[in-house]
C-alpha cells in the first residue's frame, strides 16, 4: 500500500518530522526536505510546532499579557535556539537514516560558496591533510 508511494501521508509525515524513518521509495522526497531549499527553516518549524503547544494553555491564565510572556518565553526560547544549533546535526541523523549520504546538509552551501574555494585553489592549491568535521 505505502510502499509505491513518493510522498508521506499525515501520519507518516507527522511520524518522520519527529523521527521515523519513510519508506525507500520516499527517498527523493526525504533528500530534498532534508537538504533542499528551506530545509532549515522547516526544521525550525517543526521544533516550534510542539513547543507552542506546550506554551498554549499558559496564554489561557487569567492575568496580564506581561506575565503571561513573562511564562512562555523562558520556555519558547530554549526551544528556538537548540532547534538552530542542533539543525545541521540532526538533518545529517536523518539523511543517515534514511540510507542517503549526511553531507547532502550541505549541498546547497557548497554551491553558494564554490567560487571561493575554486578561487582557493587557484591561489594555493588544493587543500591537503586530514578531512575535516565537515567532510564527515
Amino acid at each position: 500500500m505505502g510502499s509505491t508511494r513518493t510522498r508521506p501521508n499525515l501520519w507518516q509525515y507527522i511520524g518522520y518530522c519527529y523521527g521515523k524513518r519513510l519508506p525507500d521509495s520516499m527517498r527523493d522526497w526525504v533528500r530534498e526536505d532534508l537538504a533542499g531549499k528551506g530545509a532549515t527553516a522547516r526544521m525550525m518549524i517543526r521544533v516550534f510546532i510542539p513547543a507552542f503547544l506546550i506554551i498554549l494553555p499558559l496564554f489561557f491564565v487569567p492575568t496580564s499579557w506581561d506575565v503571561r510572556i513573562s511564562m512562555t518565553l523562558p520556555i519558547l526560547i530554549p526551544f528556538v535556539y537548540f532547534s538552530h544549533a542542533l539543525n545541521k546535526v540532526w538533518r545529517r541523523h536523518m539523511l543517515r537514516k534514511h540510507g542517503l549520504d549526511p553531507a547532502l546538509a550541505d549541498e546547497l552551501q557548497r554551491q553558494k560558496k564554490a567560487h571561493i574555494h575554486e578561487a582557493y585553489v587557484a591561489r594555493y592549491g588544493p587543500r591537503v591533510g586530514p578531512p575535516s568535521s565537515h567532510d564527515v
